[in-house]
């Protein structure tokens, strides 16, 4: 653990390591530390410098410079990075677009090469716009077409099967262009939310498209086998684009996807439109990639990027800080460095992905920790000061990646495609090694073990429950917002973990206003500062920007609508939008819906079948004193009313905690299978035990007993809390604490659980 501490890891950052990272013996012991695996991944990325003809020395000297990038927390590249460089499987790219042509024989090699990326730790993209629409005639069988989306459910299904080994789990973008003739399908074929649950989804929508929508203009569906106009009994099908446009925010609002890709735009930056146009993007929409290219991706810790200016008054809470440009500039040309060794270093799924991907050579160097420099900046995230130094700080990483590109480019060669590219112009042109360098990639789990707020976004919280090994709840605090609270004398646990309990501390008169407005979060940034963050940041990205557009929960469609008309507006290339609580609104029988985005009373079945567990569920957590210590009772619900529980009792030895398991799990079924809750209580009410205690106000005799006494004040005799619940608070899977949701993916900062 001493070298944990001098690589300044928190308990959360091992917890993540341990969990994803680490190397692991046959019986799934951790066997390596993390200095051992940032040793182990510079190692494996210097090596490549051997083949540039560099010296035994030379590469040594590179894989301490790399390890010292990585071990203070400055760059971490992506995940399959850090978990399979120097180990056998040796595949370092968390992104893929496969092509998907109007063949059988081209969709089941898709379905192939998407389980080898998969069970590699790679995500993929696909377009589905050249496949031809559900029902078209089948001239080889006088048959049918079944349409992309039927062939969505086949990778959909591999997915499911892959699952990535339980290291990372796979995920896919399906896009579609607006003008193919199944657009409409497309648009709502995740209203039910248990189907195609690897798939995010986008539209990609035209210049001209926009364009249609302003003018409430119609448009023209394009049969993709002939490139034509689409035909419907000899007449051309047209549609009214503002209704397809309305059409795609409803659905938005109600589950956040569709989004958008703004498929002219992601062109527009291209460099080598003539050897291919982008018609897809890699899950999280960030990284437009030709067929068959991958893209090595990682980011940049900015709030590492600062020094102290000595501060004349003692009395302030934090040191002064301001932007180490000189560093930063130093710490960017090697990450260039680093990601352009990647390529090399590489072992690609298939020899189709090895050869495309260094043919045009991309890298995406991104940021994370913004929120992080900004408060230590004083700077509040949603003002005009934030989004000035955003394009300041991406313009100067931009204009030095570029030319840290161009060097390793005079030394070691261009990349091949680069006589076709933007770059060249009449035999000159800036040699470039990589035909892209900066992407704004989300940063989930990565920004975990750096420490630092993730990506582009704000804070989620300042103050949150967390679940350590011992199966106890804690509140971590943001180590910034600690810090001030101490130094201003407002700090109290009590306070901490009132504020873990929300995701916002506007609403705290006890905190001083200038505090508050530095520690904004998202859910106190409107939508529109959230779009302008993203376009200030596009404005110097090569590829895309990841970023989340969150909404509360009261958002209208309009707000939905402003929010994509902004993006559009203002250079986005793509936007996803989440409103708050709106998957868990959801229906989620197979039947029809018959009031969109209005959850149904759900049916007790006669027969007392289990009723599926839904991928995400609110609840609340009680702590509540008994004989045994505190008890922390979890209720999640479905429409208003328990559906299951989870108690966590603190330091009470293996057999109580094993117990209360037990009780959990019964009580869980006992609702799942549509039992009422007030039987539940009946039964578990003053069950008596060996230290009774008064807490919450009444006797609490045992267990079993709290548990009751929690049930009851919240749901007995009929009471539901869907009008008080905190529908924003969503709930991990793994370990129950809150998870965030990012750019189409959740991930718990917790205990690393993610999924998109």
């Amino acid at each position: 653990m001493e070298d944990n501490r001098e690589l300044g890891l928190s308990e959360n950052s091992l917890k993540v390591l341990e969990r994803r990272y680490l190397k692991k013996d046959d019986q799934g012991q951790v066997v390596e530390t993390p200095e051992e695996l940032f040793h182990r991944v510079a190692g494996a990325i210097a090596e490549a410098d051997k083949k540039f003809g560099a010296s035994a020395d030379e590469v040594k000297a590179r894989e301490e410079e790399l390890y010292q990038l990585m071990a203070s927390l400055e760059f971490m590249p992506n995940s399959p990075t850090l978990m399979n460089a120097g180990r056998p499987l040796g595949q370092l790219s968390a992104c893929f677009v496969l092509p998907i042509a109007d063949s059988m024989e081209s969709i089941f090699d898709a379905v192939k090469h998407t389980a080898l990326i998969h069970k590699s730790g790679g995500g993929t993209g696909f377009s589905f716009s050249r496949l031809r629409p559900r029902n078209a005639v089948v001239a080889s069988t006088s048959g049918v077409a079944s349409g992309p989306i039927s062939f969505m459910r086949v990778i959909n299904s591999a997915t499911e099967a892959v699952k990535q080994g339980g290291t990372r789990r796979g995920a896919n973008m399906g896009i579609l262009r607006v003008d193919h003739p199944d657009i409409l399908d497309f648009i709502s074929c995740k209203d039910d939310l248990g189907e195609l649950t690897n798939f995010n989804i986008s539209v990609a929508v035209t210049d001209a498209f926009m364009h249609a929508v302003e003018e409430d203009g119609r448009y023209e569906l394009i049969d993709p086998r002939t490139g034509s106009v689409y035909l419907r009994d000899g007449q051309a099908v047209q549609l009214n684009a503002r209704q397809v446009f309305d059409k795609i925010v409803s659905h938005a609002h109600r589950t956040g996807e569709p989004g958008l890709m703004f498929i002219d735009r992601m062109n527009d930056g291209n460099p080598v439109t003539r050897v291919g146009l982008y018609e897809s993007t890699n899950p999280c929409g960030e990284q437009p990639l030709l067929p068959y290219e991958s893209c090595n991706l990682g980011s940049l810790n900015v709030s590492r990027m600062v020094r102290a200016v000595v501060d004349l008054d003692s009395r302030h809470e934090l040191s002064r800080y301001e932007i180490d440009w000189e560093k930063l500039d130093k710490t960017v040309r090697t990450c260039v460095h680093f990601l352009d060794n990647v390529i090399e270093a590489n072992r690609y799924p298939l020899p189709e992905i090895d050869l495309h991907t260094k043919e045009n050579r991309k890298i995406g160097l991104g940021v994370m920790g913004w929120a992080d420099l900004l408060i230590l900046l004083n700077i509040p995230y949603n003002t005009e000061e934030a989004l000035q130094l955003a394009e300041k700080v991406m313009s100067r990483i931009q204009e030095v990646g570029h030319g840290e590109s161009c060097r390793i480019g005079e030394r070691r060669g261009v990349f091949p495609n680069w006589s076709n590219s933007s770059f060249y112009k009449d035999g000159q042109g800036p040699r470039m090694r990589n035909s892209t360098v900066t992407t704004i990639a989300p940063t989930g789990t990565i920004s975990i073990i750096a420490g630092c707020s993730s990506g582009i976004e704000p804070l989620f919280a300042v103050s949150y429950v967390r679940t350590v090994l011992d199966k106890t709840r804690m509140i971590e605090i943001n180590p910034l917002f600690e810090r001030v609270a101490k130094a201003r004398g407002f700090y109290s646990k009590e306070l901490m973990e009132k504020i873990s309990q929300t995701n916002s501390i506007a609403g705290y008169d006890e905190i001083p206003e200038d505090v508050r407005a530095i520690f904004v979060t998202t859910h106190d940034v409107s939508p529109e500062w959230h779009v302008r963050m993203q376009a200030a940041f596009q404005k110097y990205t090569d590829n895309a920007v990841s970023k989340t557009i969150n909404l509360p929960n009261a958002a209208t469609m309009e707000d939905v609508e402003d929010a994509y008309r902004l993006a559009f507006k203002s250079g986005c290339k793509g936007i996803t939008i989440y409103r708050d609580g709106s998957r868990s609104e959801q229906v989620l029988s197979t039947g029809s819906t018959n009031d969109p985005g209005t959850a149904q009373e759900m049916q007790i079945p006669e027969s007392r079948e289990v009723q599926d567990r839904p991928q995400t569920l609110h609840g609340i957590t009680e702590k509540i004193k008994t004989g045994y210590g505190n008890l922390y009772v979890t209720v999640n619900v479905m429409d208003g009313k328990p559906f299951e529980v989870f108690a966590q009792i603190g330091k009470s030895g293996y057999s109580t905690m094993a117990d209360t398991e037990a009780i959990c799990r019964l009580i869980s079924l006992a609702f799942r299978s549509g039992v009422p809750v007030d039987k539940v209580i009946k039964q578990l009410k003053g069950i008596g035990g060996a230290s009774p205690v008064f807490g919450n106000g009444a006797l609490i005799s045992s267990i079993p007993d709290a548990i009751a006494h929690v049930l009851h004040t919240h749901f007995g005799e009929g009471k539901t809390i869907q009008q008080d619940l905190d529908i924003s608070t969503e709930f991990c899977p793994d370990c129950g604490s809150r998870i965030e949701h990012e750019a189409g993916c959740v991930v718990c900062r917790s205990c690393g659980y993610s999924k998109c």
